[in-house]
């Protein structure tokens, strides 16, 4: 049984906890599940849309020549765990990847993550994902497993007891088995989740769904997720509402909505941005944000306001942990958008380890 009120700290768990976990110390502690991968990333000085013929859409070969191409870290569990330690707050990763992981592993320890339980696969590679980005920031993607597969074996007990106890696992996109192995898991043992199905919605079917989304603390989707989450389940809005805690759902530039049963919908507006570099991992970033400041015992509206601000940083580089936060100039952008109070009240639990 899972109780949650308006931040982590008001989650109540039953179910298997270490008896060692500390409630009193505020040490909140969230494990993300999903992708670690190598982002390919190239730019389309064009439109996608001016390359597609109408009435050959049956039949689509595209080449696209690209004038970039950058190859960065990624992988959603990743980036979410980067942007965490940008903030301050350190994290678990959970997942699979190939042998090539050490550097990558090194990057993502001195940005305050633990990768102790990331499972090292002995025959593949780590998962890749190609993207392209037009003009107008739409993308094409592709993307390979690789080791992401076998992160079906991995459980979340061994994970929980190393650490002390787990306050919140993210079951974000990830081998679809996996994702449905570690909300299993989490629903048996007790342990608070968030579902963020994403990317995955498109190749599961409605009873999967269902399993990803009932019963979790928090669902993160976009608007078009929201939907297809929808048809997918056979569920209304009102009643996924009514087997999830908080939904949260992204609107691109029109920054993010929150929903409560029960509640009027709170709507939190994005931060202006200037120059948009490249929308990959912008998503994430904006989890990363939210789920830092729910930690810090802040309430949904502030939680969401500090996503919007990490994810602008993340649209302004090019890759999804490319971007570099400073204390004084997250906190200045931050009150120039939201007001000087909401600054004050993030900013005692701000520790961005950048200058």
């Amino acid at each position: 049984m899972v109780r949650w009120g308006s931040s982590l700290s008001g989650f109540e768990t039953a179910g298997e906890q270490p008896d060692d976990h500390d409630e009193e110390s505020g040490s909140v502690r969230i494990a993300v599940t999903g992708s670690i991968a190598t982002d390919h990333l190239m730019t389309f000085p064009g439109r996608f849309t001016d390359q597609l013929l109408p009435d050959q859409l049956a039949r689509v070969s595209l080449s696209f020549l690209v004038d970039e191409l950058e190859i960065r870290r990624g992988g959603i569990a990743a980036n979410i765990c980067f942007g965490m330690g940008s903030l301050g707050k350190d994290s678990v990763l959970v997942g699979s990847v190939g042998d090539d992981f050490a550097d990558y592993r090194s990057w993502l320890e001195r940005h305050a993550v633990d990768t102790a339980s990331v499972h090292v696969s002995e025959i593949h590679h780590t998962a890749r994902f190609l993207c392209t980005t037009d003009q107008e920031q739409n993308q094409i993607a592709t993307f390979y497993a690789g080791a992401m597969s076998e992160a079906r074996s991995i459980e979340i007990k061994p994970v929980a007891d190393r650490v002390g106890g787990l306050d919140l696992v993210v079951i974000s996109p990830n081998d679809p088995e996996a994702m449905l192995r570690h909300t299993d898991e989490c629903r048996t043992r007790g342990i608070p989740f968030a579902a963020d199905p994403s990317q995955q919605l498109a190749r599961m079917e409605g009873t999967e769904v269902r399993r990803l989304i009932d019963g979790a603390a928090y669902l993160f989707s976009n608007d078009y997720e929201r939907a297809l989450a929808e048809e997918k389940t056979g569920w209304s809005g009102e009643e996924i509402l009514g087997r999830v805690g908080v939904r949260v759902t992204t609107l691109g530039a029109k920054g993010v909505v929150i929903d409560r049963e029960g509640e009027e919908g709170l709507h939190v507006p994005c931060l202006p941005v200037e120059n948009v570099v490249d929308p990959t991992g912008v998503g994430d970033a904006f989890r990363a944000g939210f789920l830092t400041a729910t930690a810090w015992n802040l309430p949904l509206e502030r939680a969401a306001q500090v996503g919007c601000a990490i994810a602008a940083h993340a649209l302004e580089a090019a890759g999804p942990q490319e971007y570099t936060l400073s204390r004084q100039g997250f906190l200045d952008r931050f009150a120039a958008a939201y007001g000087s109070d909401a600054a004050d009240e993030i900013a005692p639990h701000l520790t961005c380890p950048a200058p």
